[in-house]
């Protein structure tokens, strides 16, 4: 049996429909992460799990436990805002000792296991400070280990690293997954940042429009996504609309219709996709860094440099091709990059393609 379970779980707010029918199993020691756009409803089902939102229709349940209606304080759930909320007029020791205090908790026992929260978020040296006396990262891990000394069972966290600047935030990405790792407590986390939840995951809700669209590893929603919503929220993706001109078992050979030098492409069909025949209209999804650009007049498309912006150890090159605007990543080796109008070839293995779906059809 999971550990935290959602079976039908939606909320509307008057004729807002804010989630509906989410169904979710996560299991003890999990983490797992809620990702989605802006108003998708993640934040909308981490309260409900809370307790903070009353749910309209469904069930949740904690080891076994239909916790649906009980009220947020007698969940006994670890929670991390996005403010981080601390106290500002007590010390780091003291909001550490809130929760142990509020439980009842005998005053050795609790100086005991402050210690031992301190000590798990490196903040040993930091208990008799102020809030105010410490960087964002610092509160962050104050935050934290004030939701994980009442040894919660689970650790629910809310956008907890969208205050922090872009190298503390993947410092404490590491940091927070090290902690995890370390008290094996079940987290769910909320996040709209894809990078966040694909690095420090081990399964990845993807929401869109109230609704989970795919739960999987980070890997295989990257890799194998179950829809163009994913493919292009997760990552970058190339669409390229074609043709099925001929099917060998799950193998299909695919007519792109751009001029290419080669009459075309293959896939292979995912489970999803085996319904799909010769003659039906498809879209191939290919990733940026997939494609490798080649010289003008090779390659399967022609294509020509529109822009290209420098990330450090890649070049992010947008052209423009007969098929549409497309997106290539290269690796920087250290030489000239191409310049705006130059003329390239673009190719690709057929195994770079992962995704297929029929136009206007979910496969």
């Amino acid at each position: 049996m999971s550990f935290l379970t959602l079976t039908d779980v939606s909320k509307s707010f008057g004729d807002l429909q804010a989630v509906t029918g989410v169904n979710l199993s996560v299991e003890k020691g999990e983490f797992v992460s809620l990702l989605g756009p802006s108003g998708c409803g993640k934040t909308t089902t981490l309260q409900m799990i809370a307790g903070f939102v009353e749910t309209t229709r469904g069930r949740i349940t904690l080891d076994g436990r239909d916790i649906t209606h009980m009220p947020p304080n007698k969940r006994g759930l670890g929670i991390v805002f996005q403010s981080y909320a601390l106290f500002p007029h007590m010390s780091v020791e003291q909001n550490v000792s809130f929760g142990l205090e509020m439980r009842g908790v005998d005053k050795t026992e609790r100086k005991d296991r402050i210690r031992e929260a301190l000590a798990l978020v490196r903040l040993d040296a930091y208990a008799h400070r102020f809030p105010r006396e410490l960087s964002g990262g610092q509160r962050q891990r104050v935050a934290i280990a004030r939701a994980i000394v009442i040894a919660p069972p689970v650790l629910l966290l809310d956008e907890p690293m969208s205050n922090l600047d872009a190298k503390l935030r993947e410092d404490m990405q590491f940091e927070l997954r090290a902690i995890q790792r370390k008290i094996g407590t079940t987290t769910l986390m909320v996040t709209h940042d894809q990078s966040e939840a694909l690095s420090i995951s081990d399964r990845v809700v993807v929401m869109e429009s109230g609704r989970i669209t795919q739960v999987d590893t980070p890997y295989r929603a990257y890799e194998r996504p179950e829809n163009d919503f994913v493919s292009q929220f997760i990552g970058k993706a190339n669409m390229l609309a074609g043709r099925i001109v001929a099917r060998e078992g799950d193998t299909i050979h695919v007519d792109l219709g751009h001029d290419l030098a080669e009459t075309g492409s293959t896939a292979q069909l995912p489970e999803r996709g085996r319904a799909v025949g010769v003659g039906d209209a498809i879209t191939l999804c290919i990733r940026p860094e997939k494609l490798k650009l080649c010289a003008s007049g090779s390659g399967r498309l022609a294509g020509r440099v529109t822009s290209r912006f420098f990330l450090g150890s890649q070049w992010l090159y947008r052209l423009d091709s007969r098929a549409g605007e497309m997106l290539v990543c290269c690796q920087n080796e250290g030489k000239e990059p191409l310049a705006e109008g130059d003329q390239v070839g673009i190719d690709w293995h057929s195994d770079a393609i992962r995704f297929i779906h029929q136009e206007g059809a979910r496969v």
